[in-house]
């Protein structure tokens, strides 16, 4: 069959050895970054293997070209990249479907622009149930339809457009598929935390913090110290997150600081008087100590 962009689609593997994938979801365990590098360079060590990032897969836009979002959990492991054709999705390249060993493997392929969506499951080896489609055409139908399939075919599920269109849109049916096969809904599922890898060469994203977020910690920074100082309205409720007006000006500031300068002029002042008088005690207790022994004029 010949490649076309309609055939492209989204598809995201689940390799399975737990009975509980829904559990292993519902504990919100984090991706580990060397575990995706490793398994990349497994599947072709010629890559150029980049980071380009680490967050939810159910909570982030898909995977485009050229990138693949990783993450292997206790009996539960992710990968979703693209794929140039889904027709024939039980036919999927070998290196990405047994990239990590499980007793199930789950694809679910989906082109929103092309209506395209398909799904298979592998028990070892061997499939049990492939479905390619889009609404005008089956490409692929393989094993027996599944039990959630059957409202599907019955045209419960989509409003009927006639003609040779199928009763259903192929891409609800993956979505079912996943619902059914995996025990949790992706959508509403605890966030699935995922490492984003480029294997196109381009160079790792650079972290860079947002200007405002600098003049907000340097707010901070001032409303505390001008709080410590006595300056401005305390207020004991502050929010660190929230942007609030503060009383605290430079004229404040200018102040305080001319109030400091007095202060430490009239207290040196005060230690020159404390010192010139305790210095003339001295001498005249030295100038009598010295006539103590002097005979009396009288």
């Amino acid at each position: 069959m010949e490649n076309a962009p309609q055939h492209s689609a989204v598809v995201t593997l689940w390799f399975v050895t737990t009975a509980h994938p829904e559990a292993v979801i519902a504990a919100s365990p984090r991706a580990d970054r060397g575990f995706g590098r490793k398994l990349l360079a497994q599947m072709n060590s010629r890559w150029p293997i980049t980071p380009i990032g680490q967050f939810s897969l159910n909570r982030s836009a898909q995977a485009s070209t050229g990138e693949f979002y990783i993450a292997g959990f206790p009996g539960l492991s992710v990968i979703q990249t693209v794929i140039t054709d889904a027709r024939d999705i039980s036919a999927i390249d070998s290196k990405l479907r047994g990239a990590i060993p499980a007793a199930d493997v789950y694809a679910f392929a989906v082109n929103p622009q092309s209506g395209l969506g398909a799904f298979a499951h592998w028990s070892g080896d061997t499939v049990k149930r492939a479905f390619s489609a889009r609404r005008e055409r089956v490409y692929e139908d393989t094993g027996l339809p599944e039990p959630f399939e059957n409202a599907y075919w019955a045209g419960e599920k989509a409003e009927q457009i006639g003609g040779i269109a199928l009763p259903f849109k192929p891409i609800d049916l993956v979505t079912e598929a996943q619902r059914y096969w995996l025990g949790f809904d992706i959508e509403t599922a605890q966030d699935i935390n995922v490492v984003a890898y480029a294997i196109d060469g381009r160079p790792e994203p650079k972290l860079v913090t947002h200007p405002n977020k600098k003049k907000l910690s340097a707010d901070r920074i001032a409303h505390k110290a001008s709080a410590k100082l006595g300056l401005g309205e305390s207020r004991r409720d502050y929010d660190d997150y929230e942007e609030h007006e503060d009383s605290t000006t430079e004229v404040d500031l200018v102040r305080f600081a001319d109030a400091a300068e007095n202060t430490y002029r009239r207290t040196r002042r005060i230690l020159s008087v404390a010192s010139d008088v305790a210095v003339k005690k001295y001498r005249a207790f030295i100038h009598a100590l010295r006539h103590t022994d002097k005979p009396s004029s009288d």
